[in-house]
Order: structure tokens, then sequence, then C-alpha cells
């Protein structure tokens, strides 16, 4: 009885706080006028442009301010200009509306950490949603307000520029990553100065583009597009997100910014989304070259009434709306509630109580690359890390080696390790691979040689590379991308080493020496050749201002690495899409038999598997068992495994555990992630990991499309990859 008060105080409590929330709206939307209304909805770029640049409605940013024809600015940056424009809107405007700056805070502000697929793979929520919490005060130090970000796009095509920008291509993991970089970006009081609201982006399915190619349409069975692409979304809006952005493709014809069926039947109406939708770039503009609409009046038309409430950079609700209204195509009230929405934001961040809550020099000067925000991204980076080989246990190295060759484009590259999207992140901040170690080897001679650039044509370095090389004791050879080769509109159609890279690598292991390769990428790369001659390898990602560092801490064991793959690393870009939890086919591949589904030239499986890495420490897997083998479709039942560390050094293993569906009224893929834990294990220590299954986890969209449960046989694998596992067999019954 006492619980039940208590639910009910809680409960009390909040309708009543939501009701003074929507009386405070209501009582600011009343005195509007409808030109202050269209307004608000109104978003322009009020510094540097992060899409196509274009005319827009004549008069400076502060005379459109002061006329209440902005309600938003993106790329403003910094307290003294935030405070600036946000003075113009609250004292000389008519109404008085605070301003929200938004900004793409997606991996770091000032200080910049790994990029997200590097987050990823730590497989680490707590140091994803830590990583976002110090990006959030760093960025409101800044006068910022809100984030684009972060981006949940499930990606399984590695062509694709923006798969750095998200967690991969499993919906599990993503949607795990998304609930806590919400948590990070908002806090737990979104009032307080420190906090950034969150945007889920691309809604939706974005990270479907055929060919991989950037904008590309989009088209998909709608079960797939609920069981992959939307669940991110689901789990960030269920974190609290307080916006979402609209995503540039179409999905079966239909441009996400006019489908109202997504914008609204699903967000508002399923899911009971109460924040806004913001347009990406032109997104409403652009549904004229898509062929959804004959003139930028009619795209607001089509844009507004779908549910989008803001239009970024379009012109086209300012231009557009007021006539709009008049003529009946767009009613009052659906203005009204894009405007309550976005005032809802705006009051939960606590704009109108202190509007230059988030425009203080003194915190901004005091909060910007701190020591305290350094050594977070300087410890995730190291988490980011993913062994991938480790031939003879040539790593770590000891600190007492003699000379240390470093060879490669981005080995001392102070620009590259920022990745896509640094914001305003300073190349000058960034820690180098060869500075790392230089830090970390104080009587060991260091030599370096860029042997080529990244996207040269020219050998003319290999010969002294070559020789650095023949002096060393072991060669670090760091090789990958460019930054400007993953991010927006950067889609590549090949996944090897660009450049000559490959040929330098070539001629540096035929030296002779113990070569250590480090990739740098944005991407899953396909580097067969890299994998067979190196003696080690090494995932670095982009990994922010603290690369060096990290890398450094990882190759002399200062830090043993933990992290696992987030997506699937093909032998050829020939094999994409290639991802783990694939179909099985009618005839699944059999090098045995010529009439299954293969290929005649190359093998199906993978240069790595999702959820692969290794580590300093040996783990071994036993004993995965049930405690019972059934359960009822309301029940549960609860799995075990042992892992032992058998090796020398302490070290943390994520324990990943999958589930198939054997047989279903439609077909189930092969494996499905449901669930992992990070485990740390001493030298010889074992520990029994156990993973709860609850009807959630077998739950799918069955062939009436009702989400549900059937009853039947199931498989459940329980390893260190979505490969080397071991399985046992589970019934569900009615």
């Amino acid at each position: 009885m006492h619980k039940i008060c208590i639910l009910l105080l809680i409960y009390s409590i909040a309708w009543s706080q939501q009701r003074s929330l929507d009386a405070r709206i209501d009582s600011v939307l009343s005195k509007m006028t409808l030109d202050e209304k269209i307004g608000q909805l109104n978003q322009y770029s009020g510094g540097f442009f992060t899409g196509v640049n274009k005319n827009r409605l004549s008069g400076s940013y502060e005379q459109l301010i002061r006329e209440g024809k902005v309600g938003s600015l993106l790329n403003v940056f910094g307290s003294e200009q935030t405070r600036k424009m946000q003075r113009i809107a609250v004292e000389q405007s008519r109404a008085k509306i605070p301003l929200i700056f938004g900004l793409d805070v997606i991996h770091g502000c000032k200080t910049t950490f790994p990029v997200p697929l590097a987050e990823a793979s730590t497989w680490d929520t707590a140091a994803v949603a830590l990583s976002a919490r110090w990006q959030a005060i760093e960025a409101s130090s800044a006068g910022i307000h809100w984030t684009f970000g972060p981006m949940v796009d499930i990606a399984r095509d590695p062509r694709w520029g923006r798969i750095v920008e998200g967690s991969g291509e499993d919906p599990y993991l993503g949607s795990l990553m998304a609930a806590a970089r919400v948590r990070g970006y908002q806090g737990g009081d979104l009032a307080a100065n420190n906090t950034i609201v969150a945007c889920a982006k691309h809604f939706a399915g974005y990270g479907g583009a055929e060919g991989g190619r950037d904008y590309n349409t989009v088209d998909m069975s709608e079960r797939t597009f609920r069981e992959v692409y939307l669940k991110p979304f689901k789990s960030a809006v269920d974190a609290g997100a307080g916006t979402l952005m609209a995503s540039f493709n179409e999905i079966g014809g239909v441009p996400s910014s006019a489908n109202h069926q997504l914008l609204t039947r699903i967000l508002r109406d399923e899911w009971k989304f109460d924040g806004f939708v913001v347009s990406d770039w032109n997104s409403v503009g652009e549904l004229i070259p898509h062929g959804a609409a004959k003139d930028l009046a009619q795209a607001a038309e089509l844009g507004i009434n779908a549910g989008v409430d803001m239009d970024m950079e379009s012109d086209a609700y300012i231009a557009s709306l007021k006539n709009l209204v008049n003529s009946g195509k767009v009613s009052q009230n659906t203005i009204d509630e894009s405007v309550r929405r976005i005032l809802r934001i705006k009051f939960r961040l606590g704009l109108f109580e202190d509007p230059y809550k988030y425009c203080d020099a003194a915190r901004e000067k005091a909060q910007t690359r701190s020591k305290e925000i350094i050594s977070a991204a300087r410890m995730i980076a190291g988490k980011s890390i993913v062994l991938l080989k480790n031939d003879g246990e040539i790593l770590p190295l000891k600190k007492s080696i003699g000379t240390v060759a470093i060879i490669g484009p981005l080995a001392n590259s102070k620009r590259d390790p920022l990745g896509a999207w640094a914001q305003q992140g300073d190349s000058g901040d960034v820690v180098t691979v060869v500075e790392g170690v230089r830090q970390k080897l104080s009587a060991a001679q260091v030599l370096y040689e860029q042997g080529c650039g990244i996207t040269d044509s020219s050998k003319n370095g290999f010969a002294a590379a070559v020789a650095v090389a023949k002096k060393a004791d072991v060669v670090l050879l760091v090789l990958g991308e460019s930054l400007a080769m993953s991010g927006e509109a950067y889609s590549r159609s090949r996944l090897d080493l660009p450049g000559v890279q490959e040929e330098l690598a070539e001629a540096v292991c035929a030296a002779g020496k113990p070569v250590i390769v480090i990739l740098m990428n944005g991407r899953p790369l396909a580097v067969p050749w890299i994998v067979e001659h190196s003696n080690a390898l090494i995932e670095a990602w982009f990994l922010g201002v603290q690369s060096g560092n990290a890398v450094a801490d990882v190759l002399f064991g200062s830090v043993n690495p933990s992290g696992k793959l987030p997506v699937t690393f093909p032998r050829s870009v020939g094999q994409i899409p290639l991802y783990y939890n694939n179909k099985n086919t009618g005839r699944p591949g059999d090098p045995r038999n010529h009439y299954t589904s293969a290929y005649f030239d190359l093998e199906n499986t993978p240069l790595f598997p999702f959820g692969f890495g290794l580590s300093y420490s040996k783990f071994e897997y036993s004993h995965l068992t049930l405690n019972v083998s059934s359960m009822t479709m309301d029940g549960s039942l609860t799995a075990s495994v042992d892992v032992r560390n058998s090796g020398t050094r302490a070290g943390e293993e994520v324990v990943q555990f999958y589930i198939r569906d054997l047989v279903g009224s439609v077909t189930r893929p092969v494996k499905e992630l449901k669930g992992f834990s990070k485990v740390a294990l001493r030298p010889g220590e074992t520990k029994k990991v156990e993973f709860v299954i609850m009807p959630e986890h077998l739950k799918f969209y069955t062939l009436d499309m009702t989400y549900a449960i059937e009853p039947g046989e199931f498989m459940l694998f329980a390893g260190g990859n979505s490969r080397d596992v071991l399985e046992v067999p589970f019934t569900v019954t009615q």
C-alpha cells in the first residue's frame, strides 16, 4: 500500500507539472500573431554552412530575429555571440521568445572525442554516456542548447560515408548506444545549465541508401524497417530525446519530410513523442527535386502536414505558411501544435526563466579543453581501440625496446585523427602517434618517415621508409583514410587503402622486420593483404585529440584492449552488403556444393566478424547452460556461461549473447544480438555470466505484422564475437 501511495504521489506531481507547463505554453501561444508563430518554425544557419548554400529572405539575421521571423539558429558559436543574438530575441522582438541555438556536436565541441563508430566499439554504454556528458558540458558553456545528435542510423553498407557517425550495423547495440548518448547529452535535468537537447537523426532509414551513396533512395519492407532501422530511434525516444531530425531519403516513394505515416502515426501516435521534429538542411525544399512537390509552397504544405515542425534553411515555411493557412490548405491548429512542441523544449531548457543561462564567458573559459575533459577523451579513446591480430603475442611492446620505426601517411597527421564532423576541434590539440610513442618511450630511439601521402600516387618516399624500417626492432605502420573520406557526402566506391599505401606496406614488410599496422579510418576497410602479412593489426578509427596517447597506451600495455567491432569487415567491396544477422536462405552457402548462395571467386565469410576483438588476455568459454530448457510466452529463463581468463594479464571481455528463432511465420536471421556484458577478469579467474531471456527478446513482426512471440524452437549462442560461439537449444510453449 505504501508503494502504491508513493507511485500515486509521483504521478500526481508529474501530472501537475505537465498541466502547469501546458498552461504556460498556451499563455505564450495566445499572445502570438500568426507571423510570429511561423517565425518559431523557421531556422537559419547564423554561421558557417553545413549544407547547400542558398538565397534566403532579405535582411540581416539581427533584423529577422527582431521581426520575429527566426525561432532557432544553428552554427552560431560562443557565449558572447549567442548572448548577442539572444538579447535581440528577448529584448527587441515583440514576442520576446528566446532562440534555441543548435550545433552538430557529433563527437565533441572544442575537445574532440573518438568518432561515434569508434565509441560504439567500446561496447560500454557508461563510457559512451560519459563522452556525451562531457561534450554537453563543453558545448553548453559556449552557448549551445541543442545538438544534432546522436546519429542512430543503422548502416550495413560501409561505402556510405556517414557510417562513421553511427554505431554500426546492429539494432540492439545501436539502440543501447542511442539511449546512452541521449542520457549523456540531456543529463538528469534538462533545465540545468550544462545540458543540451538531443536530436536523434536521421528519421528514418537513411543508412539504407542504395549503393551506399549518400542522399540516395531507400526501399525496404516494413518489417525490416521496423525491426532494424526504427529500433534505435524508438530507444532514443524512450530515453527522452527532445527532438528528432527528418532524413533526406525517401522510403517507398515518400520522402521523410513529407511522410505523415512516419512523423505522425508512428512517432507521435504510436510512440507518444512530445518533442519536435526539425527538417534536415533544406530537406523540405528538396521535396521539389524528389518529385513530391511542384513548388516551395506545396513543399511547405506537405512538410508541415506530415509533422515537420521546424524548417531548416529552405525558407519554405516562412515564405508560404501564412498563405497556406489563409487558403485552408494548412490548419491553424497544425501551426499551433508545431509551435507548442518547440516552445515545450524551450521551456524544458529553462530559457524562458533565464535566456542567457548558457552565455557565461567565465564558464566557457573554464570548461573548454579542461584537464578533466582531456582525461576523459584519452580514456574513452583507449576503450575504442580494437585489436584485430596479434601473432606470437608481439603486443604489448616492451618499453625497453631499442629502436622503433613509425611509418605511414597518418603517423604524424595532426588533422586526420579529428575525424569527420570535428566541429570546433583544433588540429593543434591533436597528439599524433609519433608524439604519443615518443612521450611513452624516453630511452628508445624513435624514427619517423611518412612514406607516402594518403591518396598520393608517388612512391618517392618508399626508399626512406624502408631504410628506417631496416634500422628498427619493430615497425609501426600507420595507414588508412583521411578525415575527409568519410562523413556526409563522402561515400566511397572502394574499401581498400587509398593511394599507394598498400604498396608502401608491401615494401616495408619486405624489409623483414616485425610490422604492426595501425588503421585510422571512418568505415570498415577491405584489407586482406594487410591482415595476412602484418604481425599485428590495430583498428584505431579516428580517436580525436588524444589519438596518439591512446594508441601508445595500447601498444605498450598501459591499456589492455577490450574493444569489439560494431560492424562487419568485408574481404572485398563485392561482398557488400555484408552483416552478421543475415537470412539463411533456402540454399545457404556451402563450399562443397556449387548450387548454393555463394561467390565462385571469393568465400562468403567476412574478414572480421561483427563483435570481434582480441585482448592481451586470453578468454575461454565453457558450460553454456539454461536453468530450464523451456519457457512460456510470458515467462523467462536464465542462461549462464563460464568465462575464464587463461592469460597472464587482467583484462575485460565483452560476453555476447545471440538468439535464433529456428522456425517462424516469416524467416528469421541466423543470429540476433540480444544481450552482452563487459566483465573484468584477473589472470586465472573464472566468472559465471548470466543472461535472462525475456519475452521482449523473442518478439518480431509476424506474418500479419503483429509484434509478438511465436512458440517453437530457438537456439541461444554465447561467445566473444558473432562467429565463435557456444550454443544451446530451448523452446517456447503456449
